[in-house]
């Protein structure tokens, strides 16, 4: 069933109201916040629709994206900012240690989940409490990684997310998006030499010429009533309700490229299909 889109009556990249409590922010976010939308509008153009719910903000929130690319990241936090969400990222302990990188990942606030030391429902039980302290949307990519899929639609995922909803009783959203993947190939698994960086760096000097057009859609809040972290199945339930959202808020942003995207990205595997696909 398609959700119809509601275009945001402001200006582009006008904030809209920010009503909620305030959350805790860290002190470099906003620079890095800033850096970020300049960044991002410098390769191509913003277009947001929907809203983040008012009675969300300032409050703890599960975020849950499609992915699309490697550049996506930096169009979510851009669009974020635009309308005023301090939106952090569940991210593994290795990137955070991560030199150079790690060290700004780590004063934006984003939240870290040590797979490796603990088990995983440990490391979700602590970003819950992180969650909670810090009043924050937190965003996780259901799929875990870019999407195989060779028309791009969202991947079957996993059911972390919909886990820590439901164990933590924590609202959560959906945000759908189409654009990104133009802006930079996917590339390789795993760089190992300096020719692995070419096809990146070439395919993001054509986005700087091309200028692509980012489309994000900021859906309701998924409705879980209904389903409990005690039930067996119910997990599943919840994650397919917010696929079924991304999906849904997907749609229109990408209605003239129903099948395959127009941008070809040949570094990209297709060895997947989509259950989610309309």
């Amino acid at each position: 069933m398609l959700r119809t889109m509601v275009a945001l009556s402001r200006r582009p990249h006008e904030p809209t109201r920010r009503n909620g409590a305030a959350a805790v922010v860290p002190p470099d976010w906003r620079l890095i916040a800033w850096l970020d939308r300049g960044f991002v509008r410098m390769v191509g153009r913003i277009e947001i629709s929907g809203s983040f719910p008012e009675q969300l903000r300032g409050r703890p929130v599960l975020v849950a994206a499609n992915h699309i690319g490697v550049f996506d990241p930096f169009v979510l936090v851009a669009a974020c900012a635009d309308i005023g969400v301090h939106l952090r990222f569940l991210l593994a302990g290795g990137l955070l240690d991560a030199p150079v990188i790690g060290y700004f990942l780590r004063r934006a606030g984003h939240v870290r989940v040590d797979r490796g030391k603990s088990t995983v429902i440990e490391a979700f039980d602590r970003a819950v409490t992180q969650l909670r302290d810090a009043r924050i949307p937190l965003l996780i990519y259901p799929e875990g990684r870019i999407s195989h899929d060779p028309g791009l639609w969202p991947e079957r995922g996993k059911t972390g997310l919909a886990r820590m909803a439901l164990a933590g009783d924590i609202p959560v959203i959906t945000i759908s998006q189409w654009g990104a993947h133009e802006a930079v190939y996917w590339g390789t698994e795993k760089v190992t030499r300096p020719a692995d960086f070419l096809p990146l760096l070439t395919s993001f000097g054509r986005a700087l010429v091309n200028r692509p057009t980012f489309r994000v859609h900021f859906g309701p809040q998924v409705d879980l009533s209904g389903l409990s972290a005690d039930r067996p199945g119910d997990a599943m339930r919840a994650h397919k309700r917010i696929m079924q959202a991304i999906t849904d808020g997907l749609v229109p942003l990408r209605r003239d490229e129903p099948d395959v995207p127009r941008f070809r990205d040949p570094t990209r595997p297709t060895d997947t299909r989509s259950p989610w696909r309309p």
